[in-house]
């Protein structure tokens, strides 16, 4: 994450199938955003903001957030981790989040490892051996968990080991730590990822960007990406929408869009370098909050060093949003 392009592919008729799954009515027309009410959740609300090497850590307002995503910690196939190259910078995350209670966990992954994930995880004494180091990289920094980001399993054998390494996963670390997960958007495409073994999971994390070019992020996207999931029964709690702070084509960030042309917050598109830019900007990061507030059980945001500053900050309008009456 971000990953390449999946077209997320849920219907209509899934939106509303979803909305009595839940038991409320809502209207699906994208042109408006629901109620913020929250509607059949019974946790609180989570925020969640995935952290690379790269992230300036005084940039980062850690009161906005409820969970940190460090990115990331390489598994092998042979069930040990590539060396992890930023161990000063995880330390003062972790620092400043325990100031503000906010959890941190270990993503472990990331795009292109998936040969590796096929390979260890099928093997049940090389998914001990891979959980027992995540466990102890853990017990090292001081986290409160594990993110899973296996991209992607596949239907079959290879959806049994992802359940299976779930698993491994939670026997080997405490109890009370969290194993959570990313997922694609659309459930209807994530068939690597079984109804069951969602039920293994604190929360997943739908990645509800990098879909076609001129669909990267949409709001249709997150109402669909919610739907989906939602008409496979998954409790809304366990469901995070993701939200990017980039631009497709080409990975811009919303910072430096922001910065070479300050009409970027009044849109969602914006020539940049003689290419038209789509990205999520204030108004439509508003609205995906709403929709989360009301249909799942957080909004996750890839990636917190993309965002822009101050009153200029993306995370800023998701706080505010959340913290709305």
């Amino acid at each position: 994450m971000p990953r390449l392009p999946r077209l997320v592919r849920a219907t209509w008729s899934a939106v509303a199938l979803a909305l009595l799954l839940i038991g409320c009515s809502v209207s699906v027309d994208p042109t408006a955003s629901p109620s913020a009410t929250p509607v059949a959740r019974t946790q609180p609300f989570k925020v969640v903001g995935y952290v690379t090497p790269a992230a300036n850590i005084d940039a980062i307002d850690f009161s906005l957030l409820t969970h940190i995503n460090y990115s990331f910690l390489i598994p092998r196939a042979n069930g040990t981790t590539r060396p992890f190259g930023a161990p000063n910078h995880l330390r003062k995350v972790v620092a400043q989040a325990q100031k503000h209670d906010v959890k941190v966990l270990i993503a472990v992954g990331g795009w292109g490892w998936d040969k590796e994930f096929e390979t260890l995880a099928a093997d049940p004494a090389i998914r001990a051996k891979l959980a027992k180091r995540v466990a102890e990289f853990c017990a090292t920094y001081q986290l409160d968990g594990i993110d899973i980001d296996w991209e992607y399993p596949n239907a079959g054998a290879s959806a049994a080991h992802f359940a299976a390494l779930a698993i491994a996963f939670r026997s080997a670390l405490p109890k009370g730590a969290l194993v959570t997960a990313a997922v694609l958007a659309d459930a209807t495409d994530a068939d690597g990822i079984s109804t069951d073994a969602v039920g293994l999971l604190d929360f997943i994390n739908l990645m509800a960007y990098d879909g076609p070019r001129t669909d990267h992020s949409s709001y249709a996207m997150a109402e669909r990406s919610i739907a989906s999931w939602l008409a496979r029964g998954i409790h809304p709690d366990k469901l995070v929408l993701g939200v990017p702070f980039y631009a497709r084509p080409g990975g811009a960030t919303y910072r430096t869009l922001l910065a070479n042309d300050p009409a970027t917050a009044s849109g969602d598109r914006i020539l940049f370098k003689g290419v038209e830019q789509n990205y999520n900007g204030p108004a439509t990061i508003r609205r995906k909050t709403e929709l989360a507030l009301q249909l799942a059980g957080g909004i996750m945001i890839w990636e917190l060093s993309q965002d822009a500053r101050g009153s200029d900050s993306l995370l800023r309008v998701i706080g505010e949003t959340v913290a709305a009456p």
